[in-house]
């Protein structure tokens, strides 16, 4: 038992050649620059990152050659695994289809290291064309109107919201003092957008009551910028 225990844990994957690790690492980089080409086509603007972009390259080579390492060695699985577990990653993900790109590169890696490229290749395919029919769909930002102003005002205020926007302003929050009231209402930008054609902004009607500390205009959406 001792010795089959010893003979599992020893190097049983049969040597590779060069020219198996130069296919390797050649269909690693040219999926990587599928997933490359990928991400520039369904990111855009602020939420682009080039060095993120580059190192989705990179993680796909990376993760070959580290497959193409181990291959069926146990000893050396389990050694890489606790290596891996000291690493601690701090990033903040700017966007949530960021955490799907990563792991795309790690399981095309995965899958040039133990050659089977039919996957690899089927996969990267599979993936990049539901990237290109949903990956560029934008989330709808959304307006938070903020408003402070005497306690009087509180149904004067939600009247000229109604008026403005009628039920497609969503109170968010409402807090009150024994002379104060402050508003948060979430919107659509897109029907702010419309409300700005009218005569008279909101900013403007709500501005005429006595007594407003302040009406802030806030674009908001699901994007962490770094």
């Amino acid at each position: 038992m001792k010795d089959k225990l010893i003979d599992l844990l020893e190097v049983s994957s049969s040597t590779l050649t060069l020219e198996q690790i130069t296919m390797h690492l050649f269909v690693a980089v040219i999926l990587g620059f599928a997933i490359f080409l990928s991400y520039y086509i369904t990111h855009e603007g602020t939420i682009y990152s080039k060095k993120f972009n580059v190192s989705l390259v990179m993680l796909t080579v990376l993760t070959t050659m580290v497959m193409t390492v181990i291959g069926n060695n146990i000893a050396l699985s389990l050694g890489m695994v606790g290596a891996l577990s000291i690493v601690r990653f701090r990033t903040a993900i700017k966007d949530s289809r960021d955490t799907a790109y990563i792991f795309w590169t790690i399981i095309v890696g995965i899958c040039c290291g133990v050659g089977d490229y039919v996957v690899a290749s089927l996969g990267t395919v599979t993936v990049f064309l539901i990237m290109m029919m949903l990956g560029r769909i934008k989330n709808d930002n959304r307006i938070l109107v903020i408003i402070k102003t005497s306690l009087s005002n509180e149904r004067k205020v939600e009247g000229i919201v109604f008026e403005y926007f009628m039920k497609k302003a969503n109170l968010k929050v409402k807090n009150t003092t024994d002379k104060s009231i402050e508003f948060i209402y979430e919107l659509p930008k897109k029907y702010y957008t419309q409300s700005l054609e009218k005569e008279k902004s909101i900013t403007e009607a709500l501005y005429e009551l006595k007594n407003v500390e302040y009406v802030n205009i806030v674009s908001q959406n699901d994007e962490i910028s770094g």
